[in-house]
Parts: C-alpha cells; structure tokens; sequence
C-alpha cells in the first residue's frame, strides 16, 4: 500500500489582520514553508481563489523564488466557477501561471466539482483543456477536486475516467459515514476506478480540534497521540491515499502535523472502531455542521459572514458565552446580520458540505437575535 505524504495546504494561511484573508503574514508563512522543506516535505497546494486570490502570490515569495523548481510540487486548481467559454480555461491558467512564478503545475485540478459546477466546466470543455495541458507539459499530472455524493463522482469517472489522474476529496473520520459528505463511498469509488486520491479536510478545517472536555477526556484515555494526530493518520491510512492536505494557521501546528507524517504509523482497526465511536460523540454537540472553506462568502450578495456565524452558533450552543454575543453583533455590523439573508440560493449551489445555508441563518438569527 502506498504510503502517503503531508501536503501543505495554502488555504489556511497566518494573518496580520484576521479579518483580511488577503493579509498573509509573510514572515511566518515563509518560516513555515521554511520548516516544511527541512524536514523532507515538498508538496504544497494552492487555488486562483484561496485568500482573496493572494496565496499563490505568496507561495511564490515563499517557495518559488527561494527553493530550485524540481525541489518541490505545485497543485493548482482552475476556478470553475468563472468559466463562460472554452478560451477561460487558458485565460485563468496563464494567470495562475504568472502568479506563481513558475511554467508547469505538478498538478492541475478542476476546482469544486459540484451539481452546480460540472455544468460549467463541461461546457467549457474544461476536461479536454486539462487532458490537452498534460499533453504539452504544462501539467504532470490533472483532475478534479470534488464536493458531491456519489452518483456524479461516478459519472464523471464514467465519461472521464481516461483523464483523471487525481481525484481531491473531502476524507476525515467524522464524515467517513456522513450521508451528505459520504468520504466512506466517494473513497470506494475512486478505488474502483483507480485513481489517485488526495485528501483536503482530514480534520474538517480544525473543527475536529474543537471538541468539549468529555469527548477530549475520551481521547486522552484512549491514546497519547493528539486529536489532529489521528485525525491526520485515519486520512492517510486509507487505500490509494498518496497526499493529505493540512491547512496549517501557525508553525506550530506544522511541527505537529510533520512529526506525524515523519514517524507514520497506520491506524489499527482498534483505532478506527475508536475514532468512530468519537465521530458520534462529536456529532451529537454539533449543531451546524460547516468546515468553513468560505467558498459561501464569494457570491453572497449580503456579504454576510457566513461561516463565522456558522461557528459562533456551534460555540453558543455549546457553551453559552458572552463573548459569542459580542463577536456576533461586532461582525454584523461591520457585515451583515444573519438576517439580512435574501435566500437567494447561490450559497447553497456552491456550499462544500451541501447545506442549506438560508435556513441556518434564520436559526442563527433567531439564537442570536434574543
């Protein structure tokens, strides 16, 4: 079984100001990648859109003017959700390109492969455009990245199975049997079909780090390996599993994410009957269940701070914090509340995790319009 490797994910980036995603903190982010090389690791990815479109700026100030081409990989992904014509794919590529610095991607993805979006994609002839990159030399290696249930993954692999090289799913222990996410059944059928399976959410954007004391007790009991540790090795512990993504905040968690990868050790059938049990544990505190990708926040018409608000809820309903109260007016008016929602739909088309946003926002409101 191959063993799998600790990607760095440029999604999740340290800040100067934390309500600027475009204030990447560059000092650390290049310590960090700095740290990342060191120890052997070489393979980042990024997208047009991560960061108000800055993090491939950044990773070129990081990495591409410091580090020799061939010391590491670059994955990129198209942003699907711009496409109109056939001439967007290039256009977006080059752009890409150009941002990064560099002249080939390692891998080049079709960005969030939805219901919503593979319609897009199809009629820009997004499929043929990367089998044609790969053909040139401009990518190693091409696929998608998904965000669906299972019957479109199937089809997509029916009709365009002779050009995925890679597929980038949603895989953590928490959405292993999830009915919207299906990580379980997505992983199934990307094996059926033999294609190379990178990770993105192996611990649902740090979600699963925030757990209440009862279940963290349950952990401590059961093993000295951290949450994140298990939560990174059930991801790479799965069948063709070549790359796990961790969006990595601070230098701090990069050193614990590498110290796993560094000394892998696979999950045991213990651990996984464990990790499930804690999956149900987990899920019984959640009340909204977001891994805040923020992909919501880029069409929102209201420019409502969708996933803040997503959390905040989840905090609340937890632990009934005055502070909960305060961050939620301070971001509703500098934003919009919660209420200001037109349920224009956009959100729900786009949203990774396949909820219906408009109707949570009317249960935020209400919980926090008391």
């Amino acid at each position: 079984m191959t063993k799998a490797t600790l990607g760095f994910g440029a999604m999740r980036l340290p800040l100067t100001d934390d309500d600027n995603q475009a204030s990447i903190d560059m000092e650390e982010f290049t310590q960090m990648v700095d740290y990342f090389m060191e120890q052997g690791f070489n393979y980042f990815d990024t997208s047009y859109a991560y960061h108000d479109e800055t993090s491939e700026g950044a990773l070129k100030k990081a990495l591409v003017e410091r580090y020799p081409r061939e010391s590491y990989q670059i994955a990129n992904k198209i942003p699907t959700w711009l496409l109109s014509k056939e001439e967007d794919n290039d256009k977006y590529v080059d752009i890409m390109l150009e941002r990064l610095g560099i002249e080939y991607f390692d891998v080049l993805l079709i960005h969030n492969i939805n219901k919503a979006l593979i319609n897009k994609a199809e009629g820009a002839n997004s499929f043929e455009y990367i089998k044609k990159a790969k053909e040139t030399g401009k990518a190693l290696k091409i696929g998608i990245s998904f965000h669906e249930k299972e019957e479109l993954l199937e089809e997509v692999f029916q009709k365009y199975g002779d050009v995925i090289d890679v597929a980038l799913i949603q895989l953590n222990y928490m959405d292993w049997t999830d009915q919207r996410i299906q990580s379980k059944k997505i992983h199934k059928i990307c094996v059926k079909y033999g294609v190379e399976i990178q990770v993105m959410e192996p611990i649902k954007g740090g979600t699963l780090l925030n757990v209440t004391d009862d279940v963290k007790m349950q952990f401590d009991d059961y093993s000295d390996n951290s949450i994140a540790d298990l939560a990174l090795r059930f991801a790479a512990s799965q069948e063709n599993v070549t790359v796990v993504l961790s969006g990595m905040g601070n230098l701090e968690q990069m050193k614990e994410n590498c110290e796993t990868f560094r000394n892998f050790e696979r999950i045991t059938p213990e651990d996984h009957k464990f990790l499930m049990k804690m999956a149900r544990e987990i899920k019984k505190t959640w009340a909204i269940d977001c891994s805040f990708c923020n992909y919501c926040l880029k069409d929102c018409e209201m420019n409502i701070p969708i996933p803040d608000f997503f959390n905040l809820y989840n905090s609340e309903k937890q632990y009934h914090l005055p502070s909960n109260i305060d961050l939620y007016n301070t971001a509703a008016n500098v934003y919009a509340p919660a209420s200001a929602c037109s349920e224009c739909g956009t959100c729900v088309d786009i949203c990774t995790q396949q909820l219906d946003i408009p109707v949570l926002l009317k249960d935020v409101a209400e919980l926090f319009g008391r």
